[in-house]
């Protein structure tokens, strides 16, 4: 028996006649179990899923090609139990909660384990056999006419009838209606082929969605089919949750059932204690008449399954919320303070929906209902107190069961052997209670939404910061890990003098030197040097003194192997802070993009929303005019949570309304670059990433004094850097006097600022801060860009979240590759084999493979060097991501150093390479050659970056 004789046979069904359609299959229900994945068989059965006969079949498979023997029975055996796993896994992410697929996905399934692990002679064997096997099943019935479909569906009631094919047919016309490159047919009969006789009737439409899915790869516009097909199951089950007459209809359909619907809607919210009953306050009517349910049509499949699967409103799992009364819902919640409610619920609701702006994940979540608690971070400091400690971790708690991401300062916490004047004894340092607050967030998961998040931060002169940087090390003793929490450097400039100058450098408990915390920029320089010259004299015990180089080099080192902690740089972010005057920075939030100041009243709070760049440019460059009225509506929306939100713990509401600080931000800057054709790696990109900047500033800053004209000014203004004139573009000035030589910072502005200072002079402001750019993890996927200001991550992979896996492709590299008549299945298996890289595919023009340079391919300094251009702009900070394809220790200290040169306030994740592999398929053999066969892995040296890949991050957008 050949080894593809063997993988045939066991995966097979048992009886020899041929297959007919799907269409007439049966199931075997003694044979399967609610809940549980079944196989549609080539004989029309429908059976249980069995991983043993997958095992089965590849040992057989392995041995047929190696030969026998113990020592390769004894590896195979190890290699086939890893394979099934995945293929087990792969299957059951298809189908997941039970469901079926069709035998010819099994065998596909085990054709990627083979090549994805590198077995390219068994690979072969099995493709080679299953042609000849597809080839001989045709030559044996080549007259058989196709039988006549007859297909029951089951409903919930358990009653039965005929599959409408007319519906069908119809619900695939209409998704694939006006969108070029798909096809209708091919939808229709992959879907033909995952039916049965019997099928329950909620499969269908899971049939639908996961037949155009698997098209996404052929076709991006594929994405929108399968999330308008999703459209139809997220319509029924609303309508027929609020009691709607007609519970099946068409998109096109909807429009007409809107109103009655809608009313339903608020009702059933306010029934089952979900919505706020102010919203009954509204005119529905009038609301009702401004939805455009054709905006529906905008959705890819990924973006609308996470709303589907994140956000709706829901009762006992049953989603009864559809998209446009989302956005209404958020957009009435929004308003709730407004005199004139509708207009603005209105003007917000056509901002959200458009995907010109989107407001942050707590926002969306909540707004509108009982408990609208709508901020997305909160930034705390932990004293020097047992009762302070815990009485901060509950906070934690708190905010963090209502989706808050957090950031905690710990430099103020004794360090390890500290004298502790109570007891008499020596303090356990910061480290236990860190473990502590990582097991809270792990704990107050909000509430089943997504897990609790919170990073802790620490200045680098405290004398725990060595245990501080090994927190997420696996190895070591585990009550002395955080494996569930970030961690932050807090890095003083003068820290960075000395690594430059490669000086000494001190480490002291704070509970000896307690000003320090407090102070910044020179004066801390003057008192850091002063408690060195008492260390001189002996007149200081607990310190330790070591190379600052050294020092350096181990955060590196543990930013490497543990990719925390993070770098963030004290000096700019409190010498450029524009409510000095209030109060210390004394760290950043949960992505390192907030910088607000905190005491022990004020837990400083932000409320956060992305400009959607995408939506403002056109292959000329910004649009200029929109982007002023996007903003201004944006802004009016942030400062409208202030009031609005619900507060969990009171300093935090003191904080917020005393001082109102929001952060807009900007997201699908990568899709504006490819909209302009400008590569992320050249002078015009960065000087795109300056203009850009400059502009949402702008318009952002002189929106908030129109508002504070309109509102009155934030009750901390007088005394702020606004008051004094001095905008975010002057405050450089304010670093490079504390700095000296170690600033190289671009000060180049075009748009007249000196109108912007003048209105601040008479109106004030009425925020604070105005802007911060956070990851916007899964805003971004509901739009379908870019997250935030990152680069292509990978032309063509597989995107994971809390709401599965999802096929994501560049659209704008299939647009091009089309125009010049490259687009092809060995192109996709190209982009496939190359992991998503057009680097070494001949035929792509250099052109193209400058413009679609992906996330490792763009070298490091053109990421930090836009970062720069925008920094000067903004009030707050940045979520950046460095990415280095080839990490060493130079490169990183080189990095790290330029990141603090150009005057970066803070840094977030590192990455090295990805984890999430496009599975590589072979979809056609040309030329007796395997397509797509699977280099050697890409072993994954760093952790993965925010929601890029990563399930579990997604806490500030």
């Amino acid at each position: 028996m050949t080894a593809s004789t063997a993988t045939e046979t066991a995966t097979k069904p048992t009886t020899a006649h041929s297959a007919p359609s799907a269409a007439h299959s049966t199931i075997d229900t003694a044979a399967t179990t609610p809940g549980q994945l079944r196989v549609i068989r080539r004989n029309g059965k429908v059976t249980a899923f069995d991983d043993s006969k997958i095992k089965v079949a590849m040992t057989k498979a392995f041995l047929a090609v190696e030969g026998s023997g113990a020592a390769v029975s004894m590896r195979v055996h190890d290699l086939v139990n890893a394979l099934s796993d995945q293929i087990s896994s792969a299957l059951k992410r298809r189908a997941p909660g039970g469901g079926t697929v069709h035998i010819e996905d099994i065998q596909d399934q085990v054709e990627l384990a083979l090549m994805r692990e590198g077995h390219h002679k068994v690979a072969r064997a099995y493709v080679l056999y299953r042609e000849h096997q597809a080839q001989k099943r045709a030559a044996e019935a080549p007259d058989q006419a196709t039988p006549e479909i007859v297909l029951n569906v089951t409903h919930a009631d358990g009653t039965r009838s005929p599959l409408d094919h007319v519906r069908l047919n119809a619900l695939i016309g209409e998704a694939c209606s006006n969108l070029t490159d798909v096809d209708p047919n091919a939808v229709l009969q992959e879907t033909l082929r995952n039916l049965f006789d019997g099928v329950p009737e909620k499969e269908v439409n899971t049939a639908l969605v996961m037949s155009a899915r698997t098209l996404i790869e052929k076709d991006p516009n594929y994405s929108f089919v399968a999330a308008r097909l999703l459209l139809d199951g997220i319509r029924s089950e609303a309508l027929r949750f609020t009691k709607q007459p007609v519970t099946v209809c068409t998109q096109s359909e909807l429009s007409g059932l809107f109103a009655d619907y809608f009313q339903s809607y608020i009702n059933t919210g306010i029934e089952h204690e979900l919505l706020d009953p102010t919203l009954r306050q509204y005119d529905i009517k009038r609301l009702t008449d401004a939805i455009d349910t054709s905006r529906d049509l905008q959705f890819s499949y990924l973006g609308l399954q996470t709303l589907y699967d994140r956000y709706f409103l829901h009762e006992g799992g049953v989603r009864f919320e559809l998209p446009q009364a989302f956005f209404m819902r958020v957009a009435m919640g929004l308003a709730i303070n407004e005199i004139d409610r509708e207009t603005h619920a209105i003007e917000f609701y056509k901002l959200l929906s458009s995907f010109d702006f989107m407001s942050s994940t707590p926002t969306l979540f909540n707004s509108g209902t009982l408990r609208p608690q709508l901020s997305s971070c909160y930034l705390t400091t932990v004293p020097d107190d047992l009762d302070g400690i815990f009485a901060a971790i509950k906070d934690n708690a708190l905010l963090s069961k209502f989706a808050g991401g957090l950031g905690n300062d710990w430099s103020r916490v004794r360090a390890l052997s500290s004298h502790i004047k109570g007891t008499n004894g020596k303090s356990q340092g910061v480290v236990p209670f860190l473990k502590v607050a990582n097991d809270t967030a792990v704990a107050v998961n909000q509430g089943g939404k997504r897990k609790g998040a919170v990073c802790a931060y620490l200045e680098t002169w405290h004398l725990d910061i060595e245990e501080f940087l090994d927190l997420r090390k696996n190895t070591g003793d585990d009550r002395r890990r955080t494996h569930d929490m970030n961690t932050a450097n807090w890095v003083p400039d003068l820290f960075m003098k000395r690594v430059m100058e490669e000086g000494e450098w001190t480490l002291f408990s704070p509970a000896d030197c307690p000003d320090l915390h407090d102070l910044t920029g020179l004066a801390f320089e003057k008192a850091y040097t002063a408690y060195e010259a008492r260390v001189d004299r002996g007149e200081m015990k607990n310190f330790r003194r070591i190379k600052a180089t050294n020092l350096w080099r181990k955060m590196l080192s543990m930013l490497f192997e543990t990719g925390h902690p993070w770098i963030t740089f004290k000096d700019p972010c409190n010498l450029r802070y524009t409510n000095q005057h209030a109060g210390v920075v004394h760290s950043s939030n949960l992505c390192t993009e907030i910088t607000l100041h905190t005491n022990d009243q004020e837990i400083a709070v932000c409320n956060l929303g992305s400009v959607n760049l995408a939506q403002h440019v056109t292959e000329n460059g910004l649009d200029q005019e929109k982007l002023a009225r996007t903003i201004k509506t944006a802004m009016r929306m942030l400062d409208n949570v202030i009031e609005y939100n619900y507060y969990s713990v009171p300093q935090a509401r003191n904080s917020n309304l005393r001082h109102r600080p929001v952060g807009l931000g900007i997201m699908g800057f990568q899709d504006a670059l490819h909209i302009q054709k400008i590569p992320y790696s050249s002078e015009q990109a960065i000087e795109f990433a300056d203009r850009s900047m400059e502009t949402v500033s702008y318009y952002a800053i002189s929106a908030s004094s129109d508002l504070a004209a309109e509102r009155g000014r934030y009750q901390s203004f007088e005394g702020s850097l606004w008051s004094r004139g001095i905008l975010p573009i002057d405050s450089i000035d304010l670093l490079a006097e504390a700095r000296g030589k170690y600033l190289v910072m671009n000060r180049d502005t075009t748009l007249d600022w000196e109108a912007v200072r003048a209105k601040i002079k008479v109106q004030g402001m009425r925020n604070s801060n105005t802007m911060a750019i956070a990851p916007t993890a899964t805003i971004s996927n509901i739009c379908g860009v870019a997250q935030s200001i990152e680069p292509t991550f990978e032309n063509l992979f597989v995107k994971s979240n809390l709401s599965g896996e999802f096929t994501v492709i560049n659209p704008y590299l299939v647009r091009d590759l089309k125009a010049l008549d490259l687009w092809d299945e060995v192109m996709v298996n190209d982009l496939k084999y190359f992991d998503g890289s057009v680097q070494q595919i001949d035929r792509i023009p250099d052109s193209l493979k400058a413009l679609y340079a992906t996330a490792f391919e763009v070298e490091p300094r053109w990421l930090i060097e836009a970062g720069s251009r925008r920094q000067k702009w903004i009030d707050q900070a940045q979520s950046l991501n460095l990415y280095l394809a080839d990490p060493s220790g130079p490169k990183l200290d080189q990095m790290y150093k330029n990141a603090w040169l150009v005057g970066l306030k803070t840094t977030y994740y590192l990455r090295a390479s990805s984890k999430t592999r496009v599975e590589k398929t072979t979809m056609t053999k040309l030329d007796g050659k395997l397509r797509g066969v699977s280099a050697d892995p890409i072993a994954e040296a760093l952790p993965k970056a925010c929601a890029i890949d990563d399930p579990g991050c997604e806490a500030c957008q």
